[in-house]
């Protein structure tokens, strides 16, 4: 059917621009801590409070179904705005740590209303070709997240406090821009009432669940990753002091990248299959997390730089073509519900792995503890092919 042309870069540029709430405080972690005497878990525990956040977040919205009875639209737009005053009040804060953390778990709360609402729009508008357009959609995601480590890298002079306050303000325009430019898409199926079972029920579904489980492997892997991105950089110096990298602009660029393979990763699920292409990308970053601890001991720095840019890549191209198949096998009245689900689930494992590794890193400081990270693509592989030799409706993903 017609549909504007404009629906896909609003929503695109609505998601970057909200996104870069999320790791709003990693980007200036450094002057964080000389700011409110943060010591070196720190980083662990700025992540897993924006992840608890939303974690939190999703449940509610979930159980409440508020994205699939009220306008996607205006749910998106009224989380947008109360992010950016959770991220900006940091500026105005009292120079306290559980204050910090309670602002950072605001503000993945209402990010709840923002990742999977986005998608769900997404949904509305793209019966068809949905792999290819939450490509996109994620790939804003993951540029959106990396944008604040570009800010500090490159805007030297550009100090903690106007890297909060831009962020939020883009926030408050892409909630703006999604309310004013993207009304209720033409598959919208709104849900009528509360429905407390939903949370449960979805999970009867075969083919939702084996994605569902896919996804949750990924994400073990996923925000680990891109959490200790800025570490993996700063221990290959620590090794070899002869190399000098500008890890700010680095990690921007090695979790930035994702967005080109989520684009990529849309365009090839819609010849070689979305099944078959998550799978394969959830295999090879399954494999970059058990050969990661070797990549430490060599010496070429852009060999080094190379494979965590090849990394970033496989890390995330699989999240939208996973969260395709759950929009797939959802029952309309109840897709942004799914989705929501499925993304507090997956959140709250991320919360498990970088943890894990916050705790590696403070007792063996080693970088075999990357390895760790292979059990999600692993559990998502085995996942996926139990499923198929359950013959579930992911036969119309074929793996040739």
């Amino acid at each position: 059917m017609e549909r504007p042309k404009w629906i896909l870069p609003v929503i695109v540029i609505s998601q970057f621009c909200c996104t870069s709430l999320w790791f709003a405080g990693n980007g200036i972690l450094n002057d964080l801590v000389a700011n409110f005497g943060l010591n070196a878990s720190a980083l662990g525990h700025l992540t897993s409070a924006v992840q608890f956040g939303f974690i939190t977040g999703t449940l509610v919205f979930a159980i409440l179904t508020i994205a699939d009875r009220y306008s996607p639209s205006k749910v998106f737009l009224t989380s947008a705005v109360l992010g950016a005053l959770c991220n900006a009040s940091i500026l105005w804060m009292d120079k306290s740590l559980p204050l910090l953390l309670l602002l950072r778990f605001l503000t993945g709360f209402f990010l709840a209303g923002i990742y999977p609402v986005g998608m769900k729009i997404a949904a509305d508008y793209y019966e068809k070709g949905l792999g290819k357009s939450l490509g996109f959609l994620v790939g804003a995601l993951v540029v959106g997240t990396a944008f604040p480590h570009l800010l500090k890298g490159i805007l030297h002079s550009f100090s903690w406090q106007s890297v909060l306050a831009t962020t939020s303000i883009l926030a408050v325009l892409g909630g703006l821009l999604m309310a004013v430019l993207v009304p209720d898409g033409p598959y919208r199926k709104p849900g009528q009432q509360v429905d407390l079972s939903a949370f449960l029920s979805i999970f009867k579904n075969q083919g939702l669940r084996s994605a569902a489980f896919g996804y949750f492997g990924h994400m073990w892997e996923l925000y680990a990753f891109w959490a200790f991105v800025p570490v993996m950089l700063k221990s290959y110096t620590d090794l070899h002091p002869n190399v000098a990298f500008n890890v700010p602009v680095l990690s921007f660029l090695i979790i930035g990248i994702g967005g080109i393979a989520c684009v990529l990763g849309g365009y090839l699920s819609q010849t070689a299959g979305t099944k078959r292409t998550a799978l394969t990308a959830l295999l090879l970053s399954g494999g970059c997390c058990l050969v990661s601890p070797f990549m430490f001991t060599i010496g070429s720095a852009g060999f080094f730089v190379a494979f965590l840019l090849f990394w970033g890549m496989v890390v995330i191209a699989d999240s939208p073509l996973f969260s395709t198949l759950v929009a797939q096998n959802a029952p309309a009245e109840v897709k942004a519900t799914a989705l929501t689900i499925v993304n507090c689930i997956g959140f709250a494992i991320t919360i498990i792995s970088i943890q894990l590794l916050t705790v590696f890193k403070a007792l063996i400081d080693s970088n075999s503890m990357y390895a760790v990270l292979a059990i999600g693509p692993i559990f998502g592989l085995m996942a996926m092919a139990k499923n198929d030799k359950n013959k579930s409706r992911f036969g119309k993903q074929p793996f040739n």
